[in-house]
C-alpha cells in the first residue's frame, strides 16, 4: 500500500506525553507524520521525516487526531424542531419527547433510516469526527431495535443497544413488562449487531433497579455497559455505572461529591455533552470538579433529533471551554483521547506509531483556534485509516 507523508505541520497534537513537548497533548512543532497501511508509521520533526510514496502539504497548519464521538443517536426519522422552538420559549425539556421520534422511526422504511444515518455520518466526518458510536433507541420493539442496530453497524463497529431509552408507549401501564421485553426477546434480537448496552436511568425513564437488571442482562450475553446518568437531576445513574463497571456515565449534569469520587475510584469515564445544555437551556456540568478530582472526561455530541440536533464536536469544544471552564487543551484531549477511553479504544484518539491513521488538518496554526474561533469551519482535511475522506 502507498505511504503518505503529511508534511509542513505547524503544530501536531499526538496525545502522547512521551512525544514532543512532554505535555498531555504531546505537541510537536514543525512536525510531520507518515501514514502507511491505515496506521501511523512515524511522527516527529519535519526535518527528520523519512521518505514516503506520496506527500500531503499541510501548509503550515495544525494537525490533530480525528475526533472520537462516543455518544450519538443517528438512526431515526422525523423532525422535532417545533419542540426546540417551544423550549426556547420556556417549555422545559423532558424525556417524553422521545416518543414522537419513536412513532416516526417505526413508520420509516429501512432505506430512509439508512440514508438519514449516512447523511449525519458524512456531516460528522466533514467536521473532523473519524470514530463515532451510534445507538438504537427509537424503535422500542424487538424488530425495530434490531434493524436500527443493523443499519448502524454499516457505519461503525461502536453500536449500542438502547432499547431502554424510554418505556415504549404500549407498555406505559406496565413498565416492568417492558423491562422483561428489553432484557429478553428484544435483547436476543438486537445483540447480533451490538457491542454495547445502554440505559436511560432518569426520572421518566428507568429507575436504578431496572437499570441494573437491564445492564446485567446485556453483560451476560457479552455486551459492555454504558449509561445515561444524572442528566435531568440528581439520581442513581452514576452509582449504577460504578457498580456494574460501565465504560462511561454520560451527561453527568447533576453530580454530588460522592458521585465524583465514585467515578474516579471506579475508573468510569464521565462523558459530557455540552450541546445538550446549549440546546435545552439547562445548567452545564461541572467539568472542573471532575477534572480536578482526576476523573477521565470525554466530550461527545449526543447528536439526536430532540435535545441536541448538532453533530459538531468543534462546537462542543468551544462550549466546554466557554461554559464549563475547561482549558482548550483539556477540551481537545477529551474530544479525542477521552472519547477513545469512553469506548475503551487504544487505537484511536492519538497520533503515534501504531495508531489508526485518523487525523484532521485545521485551517489554523494551533488547535486553540477550535475554541478561539467558534462557529468557523476550521477542519480543512480529514484522513481516516490513512485515506483522505474530506
Amino acid at each position: 500500500m502507498t505511504s503518505v507523508l503529511i508534511d509542513n505541520v505547524a503544530e501536531l497534537t499526538t496525545n502522547d506525553p512521551s512525544i514532543g513537548d512532554g505535555s498531555r497533548l504531546g505537541l510537536v512543532e514543525r512536525a510531520a507524520l507518515v501514514l502507511e497501511q491505515g496506521r501511523v508509521a512515524w511522527v516527529g520533526r519535519a526535518a527528520e521525516a523519512p521518505a514516503a510514496d506520496e506527500a500531503f502539504d499541510a501548509q503550515g497548519c495544525a494537525v490533530i487526531p480525528g475526533f472520537v464521538d462516543s455518544h450519538a443517536h443517528l438512526v431515526f426519522a422525523g423532525d422535532r424542531s417545533a419542540e426546540f422552538a417551544a423550549r426556547m420559549q420556556g417549555t422545559p425539556y423532558s424525556a417524553g419527547g422521545i416518543r414522537s421520534t419513536v412513532t416516526a422511526t417505526r413508520a420509516a422504511p429501512d432505506d430512509v433510516l439508512a440514508a438519514n444515518t449516512a447523511r449525519l455520518v458524512a456531516e460528522m466526518q466533514r467536521q473532523g469526527t473519524t470514530t463515532m458510536e451510534i445507538k438504537s433507541g427509537y424503535g422500542l420493539t424487538a424488530k425495530d431495535e434490531a434493524r436500527a442496530l443493523a443499519i448502524a453497524s454499516g457505519f461503525t463497529p461502536e453500536t449500542t443497544y438502547l432499547g431502554a431509552h424510554v418505556v415504549a408507549p404500549e407498555f406505559e401501564a406496565d413498565p416492568d413488562a417492558y423491562v422483561d421485553l428489553v432484557t429478553g426477546p428484544m435483547l436476543e434480537a438486537a445483540r447480533t449487531h451490538a457491542k454495547w448496552i445502554d440505559v436511560f436511568c432518569e426520572r421518566g425513564a428507568f429507575d436504578a433497579d431496572q437499570a441494573r437488571s437491564i445492564l446485567r442482562a446485556g453483560m451476560a450475553v457479552g455486551l459492555a455497559p454504558r449509561i445515561h446518568a444524572n442528566q435531568l437531576g440528581p439520581g442513581p445513574g452514576v452509582l449504577v455505572a460504578c457498580e456494574v463497571g460501565a465504560a462511561s456515565a454520560d451527561h453527568c449534569t447533576h453530580l454530588s461529591r460522592s458521585d465524583v469520587s465514585d467515578l474516579r475510584a471506579a475508573g468510569v469515564v464521565a462523558t459530557l455533552l455540552p450541546g445538550v445544555e446549549f440546546s435545552t437551556r439547562s445548567p452545564y456540568p461541572d467539568a472542573r470538579a471532575l477534572l480536578d478530582a482526576g476523573v477521565t472526561v470525554a466530550l461527545a455530541s449526543d447528536c439526536n433529533p430532540g435535545s441536541c440536533y448538532s453533530s459538531s464536536i468543534p462546537l462542543c469544544i468551544a462550549l466546554a471551554v466557554r461554559e464549563m471552564r475547561m482549558s482548550p487543551a483539556e477540551a481537545l484531549w477529551s474530544a479525542t483521547a477521552g472519547g477513545a477511553a469512553a469506548l475503551r479504544r487504544a487505537d484511536v484518539g492519538r497520533l503515534r506509531a501504531g495508531s489508526r491513521a485518523d487525523l484532521c488538518v485545521l485551517a489554523a496554526p494551533s488547535y486553540v483556534h477550535l475554541a478561539y474561533r467558534p462557529g468557523v469551519p476550521l477542519v480543512s482535511a480529514v484522513f481516516a485509516a490513512g485515506r483522505r475522506i474530506v
